[in-house]
């Protein structure tokens, strides 16, 4: 017997998706990020499925520890380093490289004996995200004093985020580009912009090239689940395909007469006689409650739309278009044929949104 709500995962595809990074960016060192349970997907599996890939990115120090407490052995980059000499202690124990990018980091590794282990550190430069990271004024600095403390493992390396890759008719990119090649030239070490977008967007900062070092690692995330970066495209147009497809199923279909509304607060009502089929999932199993009417939604492998308000636990659909649609019959709110893009804009977000937002009680098959 099928759950009411499941999500199968492919993770061939990941293992395509990768490949497809290699072929944008060959000559680039490839750390897969797998923050957030890896968007969703389950972070142990996606992290086997991508042992091809050079490292390893995750958000917290928790995250990359329990990632080695399952016997990888992959780099493993800690994007918000630490913030305490308990998380500092963590990162040696388990051998987990910290993004350096505020004062007080430096002040606690001042504070650090020479020892065996050496902490491997990422450099962050803001180049114009304005989250985290040393402006420009203050790197130079910054990176002397890394260079002093017996705790850090040298070349000291160096990165950057890219707050606007998404708009390729926004400049704001090639100058953060400029702005980091030129920050940093005169330094060694590896180097890590590009994200999603700017592997496939953005091609200079691809190369390895030593007249632009920019582009020693990339940090492929979305697009290894199979996802574009880009508004108004899908992962298909990029040669990705999706690694996770959402389901359930019919449990009750009924007939509705004109001018009868459905669900809560009754925001759509029939215009003319409607054959109502309800679906098993809600934003109680992560699809978003603020999916709008007319989001496509697939019944026996066809479209029809979603109607109604998403309830915690259920969805309405009209199945006007399927007479004979019955309950127990399958569901796909997105997956192969409808990608994940397309639900996104109806719900007014964004597929990392959809993706990382399902929960507990969604079984994975």
């Amino acid at each position: 017997m099928m759950p009411p709500a499941y999500v199968r995962l492919d993770l061939d595809a990941v293992r395509h998706n990768l490949e497809q990074v290699k072929r944008y960016a060959p000559d680039n060192k490839i750390m897969a990020v797998i923050k957030a349970n890896a968007y969703g997907h389950g972070m142990d599996r996606v992290a086997a499925a991508l042992e091809q890939a050079d490292g390893f990115a995750v958000a917290r120090v928790d995250e990359g520890a329990r990632l080695r407490q399952a016997g990888f052995e992959q780099p493993i980059t800690v994007l918000q380093g630490f913030v305490c000499a308990d998380e500092l202690q963590q990162l040696l124990k388990y051998r987990l490289a910290a993004v350096i990018h505020a004062p007080q980091q430096i002040a606690i590794l001042q504070q650090q004996p020479d020892r065996a282990i050496k902490l491997a550190v990422w450099l962050k430069l803001d180049t114009g995200m304005n989250r985290l990271g040393f402006k420009a004024h203050d790197f130079a600095a910054a990176y002397q004093a890394l260079l002093a403390c017996a705790a850090v493992e040298q070349p000291i390396n160096l990165i950057t985020h890219f707050a606007n890759a998404d708009d390729l008719l926004d400049d704001k990119t090639r100058r953060q580009i400029d702005l980091f090649n030129d920050a940093v030239k005169d330094y060694p070490g590896q180097r890590s912009i590009a994200n999603s977008a700017g592997i496939i967007g953005w091609p200079s900062v691809r190369s390895g090239a030593a007249q632009d070092r920019g582009g020693d690692w990339v940090r492929p995330g979305l697009m290894l689940y199979g996802c574009s970066p880009f508004a108004g495209k899908t992962g298909a147009d990029f040669g990705l395909k999706p690694a996770m497809s959402l389901h359930s199923r019919l449990i009750a279909v009924k007939d509705l007469a004109v001018g009868e509304s459905v669900g809560y607060s009754g925001t759509w009502t029939c215009r003319s006689a409607t054959r109502l089929g309800v679906v098993s999932i809600g934003y109680g199993d992560g699809y978003h409650r603020a999916t709008r009417s007319g989001a496509p939604v697939l019944v026996n492998g066809r479209r029809v739309p979603l109607i109604g308000r998403v309830s915690m636990d259920m969805i309405t659909v009209d199945l006007n278009d399927l007479p004979d649609a019955q309950p127990g019959d399958p569901v796909t709110l997105w997956g192969n044929g409808l990608p994940v893009e397309e639900i996104a804009r109806h719900a007014d977000t964004i597929p990392y949104t959809l993706l990382c937002g399902i929960t507990q009680r969604v079984q994975v098959m």
